[in-house]
């Protein structure tokens, strides 16, 4: 069972910052794909970033490309998700997941993922 802590959520103004943390267990945290994963009210789950641990590969949906950057520190265990120039259509709550065995293709997809965090509200007033 791999168990995951968000933080970082949190309410800020139209182009402004925030900084999400997704600390998760296991030895082989190295070897975990992770991804992040938001919600609006109302709205079906999206795909916002993701990263490998082959390499460090990372990708983007295009509503955050230039302006999300996702990021790992394995001696940590902890991926990251800076946010930039952040827009009230951003606002959401904001999931991490884990693909536990650095195993799938499609990252972009939830169903690539074993494992969820709780989630963290993200709301960008205008």
């Amino acid at each position: 069972q791999v168990q995951l802590v968000e933080s970082g959520g949190g309410l800020v103004q139209a182009g402004g910052s925030l900084r999400l943390s997704c600390a998760a267990s296991g030895a082989t945290f190295s070897r975990y794909n992770m991804g992040w994963f938001r919600q609006a009210p109302g709205k079906e789950r999206e795909f916002v970033a993701a990263i490998r641990w082959t390499g460090g590969s990372t990708s983007y949906a295009d509503s955050v490309k230039g302006r999300f950057t996702i990021s790992r520190d394995n001696a940590k265990n902890t991926v990251y998700l800076q946010m930039i120039s952040l827009k009230p259509e951003d606002t959401a709550v904001y999931y991490c997941a884990v693909d536990k065995y650095g195993s799938r293709w499609n990252l972009a997809a939830s169903t690539s993922y074993d494992y969820w965090g709780q989630g963290t509200q993200v709301t960008v007033s205008s």
